[in-house]
């Protein structure tokens, strides 16, 4: 059952989307070589804490810290560590979720360290929009399918792929809620393709492989990353339906 959620509990979920916004924004002077992902962490955690939130992924089915920190083939998941540095020309995604009162929020963005290559910087704004063409699909009446298939058509136009085994979903007072919002087009991905309604509110969240679209995992049973050994970057909102235009509940504010 998809819960609406009311212009009330909107404005509280916007409350944590604004806070983990801040604390991204808060960690990103750390995003320089050096660093440990350890340290961005902590900083993520340390923000979200002091101001009363908490952070969804700790403990979550047993994972061990407070953000997932992934580097350049790295997909998702990444286990923060203080022994796991930046270097120059990395690319670094973090994604975080945070529980301010009854409500969720979750957000990605993968940043440059420094100077990065060209295939990154391509494969950064491919990502970057694609998440923004999803949004533009969440409007009352359309269905989950339109955010699908235009993340993945702009993607594969571009020459990259997107990433099958990990999609979006549905957000409010669990982290995880209906409906699923894959990042792609495919009769057996889309066995619920909601129509949208006002009230909504989703995650909307394209991983994005400079070459093929398939992902291990690796022996930490957490960390995803490209089955080729290529970049991916991952870029994510919690987004809610309104009765116009999409409400992103993460993004910054003006």
């Amino acid at each position: 059952m998809i819960h609406l959620k009311t212009p009330v509990e909107l404005k509280k979920m916007r409350e944590a989307g604004v806070l983990l916004v801040q604390a991204l924004e808060a960690a990103e002077p750390l995003i320089r070589p050096g660093t440990s992902t350890e340290e961005i962490d902590h900083a993520i955690r340390d923000f979200v804490l002091e101001r009363g939130g908490k952070l969804l992924f700790f403990k979550y089915r047993g994972f061990p810290a407070s953000t997932c920190i992934s580097i350049n083939e790295e997909v998702v998941h990444g286990i923060p560590s203080r022994k796991r540095r930046l270097r120059e020309g990395d690319i670094v995604s973090i994604d975080v979720g945070v529980r301010l009162g009854n409500w969720c929020s979750d957000a990605a963005r993968t940043f440059p360290v420094g100077s990065v290559g060209r295939e990154a910087r391509d494969l950064l704004d491919v990502g970057r929009e694609s998440l923004e063409r999803g949004i533009a699909e969440t409007r009352p009446g359309r269905r989950v399918s339109d955010i699908s298939r235009a993340i993945q058509s702009f993607v594969e136009g571009k020459g990259f792929s997107v990433v099958r085994e990990y999609v979006g979903h549905g957000i409010g007072r669990k982290m995880h809620e209906k409906p699923q919002v894959p990042n792609y087009v495919d009769p057996g991905a889309l066995k619920d393709d909601s129509i949208l309604r006002p009230g909504m509110t989703l995650a909307i969240e394209p991983m994005v492989n400079a070459g093929t679209h398939e992902v291990v995992k690796l022996k930490d049973d957490w960390t995803v990353v490209t089955r080729d050994g290529r970049l991916s970057v991952h870029f994510e909102h919690t987004v809610a339906v309104t009765d116009g235009e999409p409400l992103v509940l993460t993004a910054p504010l003006l």
